[in-house]
Order: C-alpha cells, then sequence, then structure tokens
C-alpha cells in the first residue's frame, strides 16, 4: 500500500522503515529539513539499533523515501500521524499534554485530502483528542465523510524501537464502528501472519492504551525507588530484595532497578497526561494517586543532590563528576534526563560539574572525552547512567586520579564491595 508517516522521531523513522521491510511503499514527512536529509542518506539522527540498516535496505528497495514538503504525502492511502506531543508548556510537571503541533499537522493535511483515505494517530494524546480530530479531518477536508480515523498507539522502547516495531507484543486499534480496520489488517498483515494479537477497541481506550501502560511502568519504578531508600537506611541489600520480589510471577523482574529517577520523553509526559486527564474528570483519589508516584519520581533527583552534597560537606567549590547524562543506557536522548538535573542543582550550589557520556551529549556541562578525563581531580563521582562501559571501570585505577575516592551509584550499576576495597566511599 501507499503510506505516509508524518513525523520522523524514534516513533515515525522507526514505524517508516518497518513498513517498508513489510512490503509497503511509504514516504516519511517532517519539516526538520536536516533531519530529512539525515534519514534520506540512510544515516539514523539518534541512536537506534538497526535502523540505519534499515534505512538504506529501503532507499535500495526504492520503498522507502524521506521528504520535507506535506504535498508529497497527498496521494498515499494511509496517512499516520507521528508527530510528537509534549507536556504543555505552560506546565510540563502538572501534566496536560500539549496537541497543538498535531492539530496543526491535521488540519493541513485534511486540506489535501480530496479522495478517500485513512489517517491514522499514533502519538500519545489526551483521552478525547482522538474524536476532536476526527471532526476536524472531516470539516477541514474535501473528501469530507470519506475519510476515516483510527487511533493506534505505539508501545516502543527508546534504544528497542526497532526490535518493539518488528516484534510487538500487540497491536492496538481503536475506532468509530470499525472504520479502517480492514485497511489496517491489510497494512499489518505481515505482523498479523506473525500471531502479533491485532486489539481492537474504541477511541478513547486506544488513548488511554499508551498512557495506562507508561503510567504502570512509572508507579513500578518509583516503588522500586522507594524500597531502595527504605533498603539504605535499614542497611539492606536492595539487589538481594529485588530478586526475590522479581521471583514473583505475579510481579516479574522487569522495572525493578532503582535508580536517580525516570526520565526520557515518555514516562514523565504520560504519567502527566493519565494525572491530568484524572483531574479532569474529577477523579480525586486517582490524581492523589499518580500525583504521589511523580512526586516520588522528582524525589529521587533531589535526594540524589542532598546525598551528594551530604558527602561533600556543601557543593560549594567542590569538583564532581557525572558519569553519563543519557536518561537510560541504550539511548542518546537527554530529554528529562536525571543525571542532567541534577547536575544543574549541584551546579547552582557552587560545584563545578564535568559530564561524560559514550554517546550523549553534556549538554549545559563541562565536557570530557573519557570516563577517565572526567574523574581527574573529581571530589565526588556521581554514576547516573548504567552504561555497562562505568560497570567495568577500575576503581583502584580511577583512585589514582581523583582528589577525593567518593561515588554516588543510584543506578547500583558498580560492585559495591569492590570499589569500597579500594578505598571508596560508596553511597546509593
Amino acid at each position: 500500500m501507499r503510506v505516509a508517516v508524518l513525523g520522523t522521531g524514534y516513533l515515525g523513522a522507526t514505524h517508516a522503515a518497518c513498513l517498508a521491510e513489510a512490503g509497503h511503499e511509504v514516504v516519511g514527512i517532517d519539516r526538520d529539513a536536516e533531519r530529512i536529509a539525515s534519514l534520506a542518506g540512510g544515516r539514523a539522527p539518534f541512536l537506534e539499533e538497526g535502523l540505519e540498516e534499515s534505512l538504506r535496505a529501503g532507499r535500495g528497495s526504492g520503498l522507502l523515501r524521506f521528504s520535507t514538503e506535506l504535498a508529497d504525502a497527498a496521494g498515499a492511502e494511509v496517512h499516520f500521524v507521528c508527530v510528537g506531543t509534549s507536556g504543555h508548556p505552560a506546565d510540563t510537571r502538572s501534566g496536560g499534554i500539549d496537541v497543538s503541533v498535531l492539530e496543526d499537522l491535521v488540519t493541513s493535511l485534511a486540506r489535501l485530502l480530496d479522495r478517500p483515505a485513512l489517517v491514522v494517530g499514533r502519538s500519545t494524546v489526551p483521552v478525547g483528542t482522538a474524536r476532536r480530530i476526527r471532526d476536524l479531518l472531516r470539516s477541514k477536508a474535501p473528501a469530507g465523510d470519506a475519510v476515516a480515523l483510527a487511533w493506534n498507539p505505539e508501545f516502543l522502547r527508546e534504544g528497542h524501537a526497532m526490535a518493539d516495531s518488528r516484534a510487538p507484543h500487540r497491536l492496538v486499534v481503536g475506532t468509530v464502528d470499525g472504520e479502517g480496520l480492514a485497511t489496517l489488517r491489510e497494512v499489518y498483515a505481515d505482523w498479523i501472519r506473525r500471531d502479533v494479537p491485532f486489539l481492537t477497541t474504541d477511541l478513547e481506550t486506544a488513548e488511554l492504551a499508551k498512557l495506562a501502560a507508561n503510567a504502570m511502568l512509572a508507579v513500578r519504578v518509583s516503588t522500586v525507588n522507594v524500597l531502595g531508600e527504605i533498603c539504605e537506611a535499614a542497611h539492606a541489600d536492595v539487589a538481594s530484595l529485588t530478586e526475590i520480589v522479581g521471583q514473583d510471577p505475579r510481579i516479574g523482574r522487569d522495572y525493578l532497578a532503582p535508580g536517580p529517577g525516570y526520565g526520557g520523553s515518555c514516562l514523565p509526559k504520560d504519567l502527566r497526561g493519565l494525572l491530568a486527564d484524572a483531574r479532569d474528570l474529577g477523579l480525586d483519589v486517582a490524581a492523589d494517586f499518580l500525583g504521589g508516584a511523580d512526586r516520588v519520581n522528582r524525589w529521587q533527583r533531589e535526594r540524589t543532590v542532598r546525598l551528594a552534597e551530604d558527602l561533600l560537606g556543601g557543593a560549594g567549590g567542590h569538583r564532581v563528576t557525572v558519569l553519563g547524562t543519557a536518561f537510560k543506557a541504550g539511548s542518546d536522548d537527554v530529554r528529562d534526563s536525571p543525571a542532567l538535573d541534577i547536575a544543574a542543582q549541584l551546579g547552582e550550589h557552587g560545584a563545578t560539574v564535568v559530564g561524560y557520556d559514550p554517546v550523549a551529549p553534556a549538554a549545559g556541562l563541562a565536557s570530557a572525552a573519557s570516563a577517565a578525563e572526567a574523574c581527574r581531580d573529581a571530589d565526588l563521582v556521581l554514576v547516573l547512567t548504567d552504561w555497562q562501559e562505568f560497570a567495568e571501570l577500575d576503581p583502584v585505577a580511577l583512585g589514582t586520579l581523583v582528589r577525593h575516592r567518593r561515588v554516588v551509584d543510584p543506578r547500583r550499576c558498580l560492585d559495591r564491595s569492590r570499589w569500597e576495597s579500594a578505598g571508596w566511599t560508596v553511597c546509593a
């Protein structure tokens, strides 16, 4: 089928590449000319395993192309809307997902739709948005009611987006009266043949599916961080505790790693988005519960700053090394990165902060070319992204470079006994 993918960030670029792998004729559209040039040249503009190979294969087959012109999408039978949505700029911490970019794009797209077409929303939106988009399309498109809308939320993990696109745990499609389902079954025929569950529902449930999934994960991370703090206070071993808890089949082991708080573009935004929906619906208890998970997450960052300052006797005048600036290992994404937030707070309190990450930019920080260089003359080292490179650091060799052997490891990726044997004070 002829398919347009509108928006080529993590979601759109991987979706376009995987649709081309499935044999569809795909055009990816984005107004970011630099990104489009990169994708058209077979180069991924962000770290995502397997994407560049897929881009080059799609270009070679002639099934995948990219453009900055929305008009190049006019002939498509199916239009996947994959533009990013964000926390509302007026108050990113309270929720309120901003869909203004999405609505502007749909308005522009509608004017091009002069024949029957299916528009498929994949962006994360507040509940109720899809019906407004459906009305907007039909009022603005020359084809009117011949334009159908479906909502097909994504459940991708950054760093694993290609794997998750090729082999998703489920495909969720929300519609009104089943419109567009036959077309989407054709688009996803390759996945359906491989027995990927194809779950159909209404628009509102499909909108909530992504928010609900990420809220569940966010609450889980907040819970394990609370357990980590309790273990530190009680002199218990959180690694052993999570191993014990994770053996329970009702709980499982995924997302049971404590840390300095979750970050990235999804979990914080989606939890706060669901929180905003709960408030709008007048569900005070639900809002209190979700808000509590969000407060726990923010506290992890503040707690790490306080722990660092306690070890230093105050941040002012001290040199602090931050190892890891990406919000998680396997990604070069620094959006809402706990590491950068913690580094900024320590800098505001008077510390000189030097950052190092194998792939991510140390935005706003003095940047070093290696972990060893970053640690030279440090009064304190913080390990804030759980890259394997950091777990493999030699504490004896590193101890000869720093001014004081003190490390804060909220990710628990270091072998604590090994580091303590090398004369380091280790806190988590």
